[in-house]
């Protein structure tokens, strides 16, 4: 199964505009049943909207999509470098695409990154409730320590910090 990671910049609007199409899509379906319509939607405005992708670009994020054989956007990831560890921010695939062995590859690429940097680990928030977080533990990961942070909005994120050292 080969696979390709595209690079998205800050200058390439028709990119930030189907990544954030593509991320609404993905984190409605994955998160509004954990956290509500409500505070999904106030996330996704914070996080994924086109205006805070090309934010997050110019501060240093690097977006990728992922693309199966046949060029097709499957997923998409997002990362920075935070106090000597790889924040991973976004790793998310399309529902019809998860248990085909593709979360093991991005985060085969994902660690390459990470070393490449010279960074000593990658942590990632997980929301307590998502039944993702046994697929980072199957890859590895373990809970550093919990995390609540008000968001704002009224709203607040109930997290398990990951980390994964190399």
């Amino acid at each position: 199964m080969d696979m390709e990671f595209a690079e998205l910049f800050v200058d390439d609007e028709a990119g930030i505009r189907e990544m954030s199409a593509m991320a609404w899509s993905i984190v409605r379906e994955c998160f509004d049943p954990l956290i509500g319509r409500e505070q999904n939607d106030y996330m996704l405005e914070m996080f994924q909207s086109e205006s805070s992708i090309k934010k997050q670009l110019g501060e240093g994020s690097r977006y990728f999509f992922v693309k199966d054989h046949a060029g097709r956007n499957v997923g998409f990831t997002a990362f920075y470098p935070k106090g000597g560890v790889l924040y991973l921010s976004k790793f998310y695939l399309h529902k019809r695409e998860r248990g085909k062995g593709y979360a093991r590859r991005i985060m085969a690429f994902v660690i390459g990154q990470a070393r490449s940097a010279g960074l000593a680990g990658i942590e990632l928030n997980v929301n307590r409730n998502n039944g993702a977080r046994f697929v980072y533990e199957h890859l590895g990961f373990r809970i550093a320590r919990e995390e609540k942070k008000d968001i704002g909005g009224g709203f607040c994120m109930d997290d398990y910090v990951y980390r994964l050292d190399l």
